[in-house]
């Protein structure tokens, strides 16, 4: 036992004598998850948005104010038809609402009128957002001038959002960026490891040593594990406390299941160090390996119900898809290991199969 904790000292030793890698173990996460959280969002605000108003009535006006009003647009006047083509091609215009001549009459006399909403769509994404804006802001000025009377064959449509009742995109992304920090952060940091010895050639005084060759393996990781878990705490103190991200269900169950996704990245980041035999090709196979697919393939940004079906195959063997259904489920749903009992399975038998295929690898031999 006292070797091998001489072995986890002497890796902590290598850490903090770098601070270009502490900074990469403590700095980024932080980094990482106040940019994205605030940045990766899908959500619209102060979209600049035009308005043509040919009726220009008491309506007209109103429902213009009360579309400036929201959080969501920053308006202006526009004067001819001539002008939505100029805008539009300036790229200064997402929206254009457009209000017809007698707007307000045909309100009176008709109890309808048109409104005309005209979106860039060469993003759908937020083309469609913000008719959605725009068509619920119209809607509720049409709830006001009727008093929310029913008329005739009206239909009332009720939309309640569970879990995230303002559609905040913090909700969506924290558990996905937690993902991908621990997993690039890991992965890329232990992968770097055994390789490090290879290459400063201390890698002859740990095969003499009596020490297993499991104990070397798991020295090595146990520093990474201490200040993974260290990084889990700042990353959910930074979503609760400044990107309002509330901790629905089981805190002590949200470490655990971060502390295996933490073992799983670890494991495939030793398994890289153990089958290379320099740092350049360690990180390539790393970032390459596991950053890619956990951006593209967890689900965080790409719904994996939308791909073709290979590569939803394919989406089964990366850890983070399983991770960020965890998070998701106990940290905004608030459910329990009953729901995530599957998930935690998955990332089990993958920590197991990556770590005992990493301790196999590493060679005891140099030639």
């Amino acid at each position: 036992m006292k070797q091998f904790i001489s072995f986890v000292k002497k890796e902590f030793h290598h850490i903090l004598r770098d601070r270009r890698t502490l900074f990469i173990l403590l700095g980024m996460p932080i980094v990482q998850i106040i940019i994205f959280g605030f940045a990766l969002t899908n959500e619209v605000k102060n979209s600049q948005i035009a308005v043509l108003d040919y009726s220009n009535d008491i309506a007209t006006n109103a429902l213009t104010e009360q579309i400036a009003a929201s959080r969501y647009f920053n308006t202006e006047k526009l004067h001819t038809q001539q002008d939505i083509e100029r805008v539009f091609k300036a790229g200064t215009i997402k929206m254009v609402v457009v209000f017809p001549a007698g707007f307000y009459n045909d309100l009176q006399h008709f109890n309808k009128a048109q409104v005309q909403l005209i979106a860039d769509a060469s993003d759908p994404n937020t083309a469609n957002t913000l008719t959605n804006y725009a068509t619920a802001i119209v809607l509720d000025y049409q709830d006001r001038i009727t008093n929310n009377k029913r008329l005739p064959y009206t239909i009332n449509t009720e939309i309640r959002m569970l879990y995230n009742p303002q559609l905040k995109g913090a909700y969506n992304f924290v558990p996905g960026v937690m993902a991908m920090v621990l997993m690039l952060i890991c992965t890329m940091m232990t992968a770097i490891t055994i390789v490090r010895e290879k290459e400063m050639g201390t890698m002859e005084v740990m095969l003499v040593s009596p020490v297993q060759p499991l104990k070397i393996v798991v020295a090595k990781a146990v520093p990474y594990l201490l200040l993974s878990i260290l990084n889990v705490t700042s990353i959910l103190l930074l979503s609760v406390f400044v990107l309002e991200v509330p901790v629905n269900g089981s805190l002590l169950l949200l470490f655990g299941e971060s502390t295996l996704f933490i073992l799983t990245c670890l494991a495939f980041g030793l398994l890289i160090s153990s089958s290379t035999d320099s740092q350049q090709t360690a990180m390539f196979i790393s970032l390459t390996g596991m950053f890619l697919p956990t951006v593209m393939l967890s689900g965080f940004m790409f719904p994996i119900e939308n791909m073709p079906l290979p590569l939803r195959i394919i989406s089964n063997i990366v850890p983070a898809k399983w991770f960020y259904s965890i998070v998701k489920s106990v940290m905004i749903k608030g459910l329990g290991l009953a729901a995530v009992w599957k998930e935690t399975l998955v990332l089990a038998g993958m920590m197991l199969f990556l770590l005992v295929l990493s301790i196999k690898k590493f060679k005891i031999r140099l030639a």
